[in-house]
């Protein structure tokens, strides 16, 4: 295996350093930051940072902010490329714990996708208001209901994707750029009949800096549920397996 770990930055210099330290601590793991031209010089940060950790910290710069979810397919491009098997989808300001990659890791020997899911038993969301828990919770029911999906946390962004699942995706017909773009890479893995678990985790809100979450991105959700169960061939199915908490650790 040679697990990459794709971290996309748009102004996280502050987050940025500790991150990579607890991620690097753990020789398994590379990581690949793809920096939208920050502001506050997160670019630069991580050049520097990669000096000290010679072909196990790659940066990608874009020439100005283009959105989380291109960030992951310009991500998982650069993996398939390289060959790394498999590739993690992680957020710049410590909301995923990077001690929890190895318990992914290990769930992905068995899966060709693994979601990090807040609700699970023994998973949880940490310093959240009660209005940000329930548009979360709405979301993820909305679109388990419409799109008929097993699987308790739809819209998380602590995944691992083995090798196998992005080759089979149709990366090209990926559109969703925020907040559901995490939604319809589920939904097509699980079109596809390949094996997804979910294994809990604490979500914790963010050290420093401002979240991107607007009204904007939930609505384009919202819509994009319909749009994906209005697609043709809906594909097998196949049933969502759970890991409690400590399982496999």
């Amino acid at each position: 295996m040679r697990p990459l770990v794709v971290v996309p930055t748009y102004n996280e210099r502050d987050n940025l350093p500790p991150l990579l330290e607890q991620i690097l601590a753990d020789p398994t793991f590379s990581v690949l930051v793809v920096d939208d031209a920050s502001p506050d010089g997160t670019g630069r940060v991580a050049e520097e940072l990669a000096g000290r950790y010679p072909g196990r910290l790659i940066v990608l710069h874009r020439s100005g902010k283009q959105g989380l979810g291109t960030a992951y397919l310009e991500g998982f491009r650069y993996a398939l490329e390289h060959r790394f098997d498999p590739v993690f989808e992680m957020d710049a300001d410590f909301s995923h714990d990077p001690a929890d990659l190895p318990r992914l890791l290990r769930a992905a020997r068995d899966a060709d996708l693994v979601l990090g899911s807040r609700y699970l038993p023994g998973g949880r969301t940490e310093n959240w208001s009660r209005t940000r828990r329930l548009i979360s919770r709405f979301g993820c029911w909305y679109s388990r209901a419409v799109l008929g999906l097993p699987y308790r946390d739809l819209t998380g962004g602590f995944k691992c994707f083995r090798r196998r699942a992005l080759e089979l995706l149709d990366l090209d017909r990926v559109h969703s750029n925020g907040y559901s773009f995490q939604i319809e890479l589920t939904y097509r893995c699980h079109r596809r009949g390949l094996k997804i678990v979910e294994v809990p985790i604490v979500f914790r809100e963010r050290r420093s800096g401002s979240s991107k979450m607007s009204g904007k991105i939930v609505l384009e959700a919202m819509g994009l549920v319909w749009r994906l169960r209005g697609e043709r061939r809906p594909g097998p199915k196949v049933a969502g397996r759970a890991l409690k908490r400590g399982a496999n650790d």
